[in-house]
C-alpha cells in the first residue's frame, strides 16, 4: 500500500462506526464487524497493493476521489475472489460504490 493518509484513515473509521460497526485495529487497515458481517477495510492513498486472494469474504477500500477510478479499474482487472466495495471520501461526504451486482448508494 502507498503512503498513509491519517485523515483518510480517521474518516474511514468514523464512517464504519456511524454505520453501527464495531471497529478493531488502529492502522490504515482495520476490521469492522456488525452482526454476522465482518468487513476488512483498507484505506488507499495513491497506488494500492490489493490482496490477491483472501480467506476474508468482504473487503472495503476507502479512497479519495482522485484515486478511486484507478482503484476500481485495478479491482475489476484482477477480479479478486472476495466481494469488494469502494468508499470514496470527498471532504465530509462519501459515496459507496459496489462491484456488480450490488447497488450504488451515497450518503
Amino acid at each position: 500500500m502507498g503512503p498513509v493518509n491519517m485523515r483518510l484513515v480517521e474518516q474511514a473509521r468514523s464512517i464504519f462506526a456511524e454505520l453501527g460497526y464495531t471497529v478493531e485495529g488502529s492502522g490504515p487497515a482495520f476490521r469492522a464487524e456488525r452482526a454476522w458481517k465482518v468487513v476488512h477495510v483498507n484505506t488507499v492513498f495513491e497506488k494500492a497493493e490489493l490482496p490477491s486472494s483472501s480467506a476474508e469474504q468482504f473487503h472495503c477500500f476507502v479512497a479519495e476521489p482522485g484515486d478511486a477510478a484507478d482503484l476500481e479499474n485495478q479491482l475489476r482487472s484482477t477480479n479478486p475472489s472476495y466481494e469488494w466495495a469502494i468508499i470514496v471520501v470527498d471532504g465530509d461526504d462519501y459515496q459507496v460504490e459496489r462491484a456488480p451486482p450490488g447497488p450504488r448508494a451515497s450518503a
